[in-house]
């Protein structure tokens, strides 16, 4: 077949208008656990990635794992001179100056290029993600505390849902008891693994572990009231033998099998629950917020613990411009609550109040209220497990009745205060 002059012309601008024609997708690669992931694209509300896909002729390549080896990953991740993965989701105890070092200071892009309505995120979260006055991550999800109780048993033994922590204790212990035909029942189960637990006691004091500017215990007087209370509970029977060895599964499982009337765990397990299929007592399983003792200073609001996720841009990623784009568009109040619906814990404020969640979340306005006031358990730096599994171990000992309420305090900040960033 011959070719002319005009034909081969033709074919030749085609072949070079091709590429600009099927221009080949951007690509953005994601470290992140799993359910990061489903939350974003399957679930009530779909795939909430779809319209930034499009807008931005973009793909997206998630690279999953489990907590431990993501947040180590990511971290290797972001030492390299350059990375290919733009954004990465850091768990909050994991986000120390260190890591944030290894961050893109997200300040210059939220200036440049806002998220719409930034402060409605919870502001305990927002400045959990703030090292020396620059922003290092973007909170995109989280799992707040509440104080569950079985409203069953409250109504059987004649008690109402406590106002202060002295009603609390004093409630925990008048459901402490054995049912005629079932096995005992203890007022409180709750893990003794985890400081979260006893800093919830200390705060309903107004005191703390940790502060956020990094004081170890300043209101030890508080604090040792608050372990004294866990050691009365303790004591009196309110809560386990196995108090020692409880974790956060015993936790559900007593509370739904009606082993226990109170527990601490997160309001998102409220469905959980509250399932048919799980739980002896369906529809009775109720949250609040834990009470504040009434010898509290005056104004005294709970501060809940909270645990949550952040996206973050390593500061060596190929395209950043491609990241913060990505998570802009994430943190958006639209997708934020399509997220919700697909399961995710929903880290603004304003998602609580829309009307077709709140219809599907019973407990949509009390979670709201705790997530307002929450913030970590103590703030992340280098030693900080080892500062935990000192508190843990003396808050074990005042408990079991090893060490007085006052000296396993003076122990605890004698110990920990070493382990303290040199800054402070």
């Amino acid at each position: 077949m011959s070719i002319t002059r005009r034909t081969a012309l033709v074919t030749g601008a085609a072949l070079l208008a091709a590429p600009s024609v099927h221009a080949q997708a951007r690509r953005l690669d994601i470290l992140s656990h799993r359910v990061h992931q489903n939350v974003l694209t399957t679930g009530a509300a779909g795939d909430l990635t779809g319209e930034w896909r499009r807008a931005n002729n973009a793909e997206i390549a998630w690279t999953t794992a489990d907590i431990g080896p993501l947040q180590d990953r990511l971290l290797r991740e972001a030492s390299l001179p350059q990375t290919d993965f733009g954004v990465g989701y850091l768990l909050n105890s994991r986000a120390t100056q260190a890591t944030a070092n290894l961050l893109e200071p997200l300040d210059p892009l939220l200036s440049a290029e806002p998220i719409a309505n930034y402060d409605d995120i919870a502001p305990g979260l927002r400045e959990a993600m703030r090292f020396g006055g620059s922003t290092a991550a973007v909170p995109v999800r989280h799992a707040t505390n509440g104080l569950f109780y079985n409203a069953a048993m409250l109504e059987e033994r004649g008690v109402q849902p406590p106002r202060t922590l002295e009603e609390f204790v004093e409630a925990a212990k008048r459901l402490t008891y054995r049912p005629a035909s079932s096995a005992p029942v203890v007022g409180l189960v709750m893990t003794a693994s985890l400081a979260a637990y006893p800093v919830i006691f200390a705060r309903a004091f107004g005191a703390d572990f940790i502060t956020p500017d990094m004081k170890v215990i300043p209101d030890p007087a508080a604090m040792i009231r608050a372990v004294a209370v866990i050691r009365d509970l303790f004591e009196a029977g309110a809560l386990p033998r196995t108090y020692a060895t409880t974790t956060n599964e015993d936790q559900v499982t007593w509370l739904q099998q009606g082993r226990a009337a109170f527990a601490i765990l997160p309001f998102a397990r409220h469905a959980q629950l509250n399932r048919p299929d799980g739980s002896r007592f369906p529809g009775k399983l109720q949250v609040m917020e834990f009470p504040v003792s009434a010898s509290a200073p005056a104004g005294t609001r709970m501060a809940a613990t909270v645990e949550f996720w952040s996206m973050a841009i390593p500061k060596t990623a190929r395209d950043k411009g491609l990241a913060w784009s990505f998570i802009r568009a994430m943190s958006s109040p639209e997708v934020t609550l399509g997220s919700a619906r697909n399961g995710n814990g929903p880290i603004r404020l304003s998602t609580y109040a829309d009307p077709a969640f709140a219809a599907e979340n019973a407990v949509a306005a009390l979670e709201a209220g705790a997530l307002s006031r929450a913030r970590p358990p103590f703030p992340a730096f280098p030693e900080a497990s080892r500062a935990e599994a000192i508190f843990v171990e003396e808050v074990q000992s005042a408990v079991l009745g090893r060490k007085a309420p006052d000296a396993a305090v003076a122990d605890t900040i004698a110990r920990v205060r070493p382990l303290m960033p040199a800054t402070t």
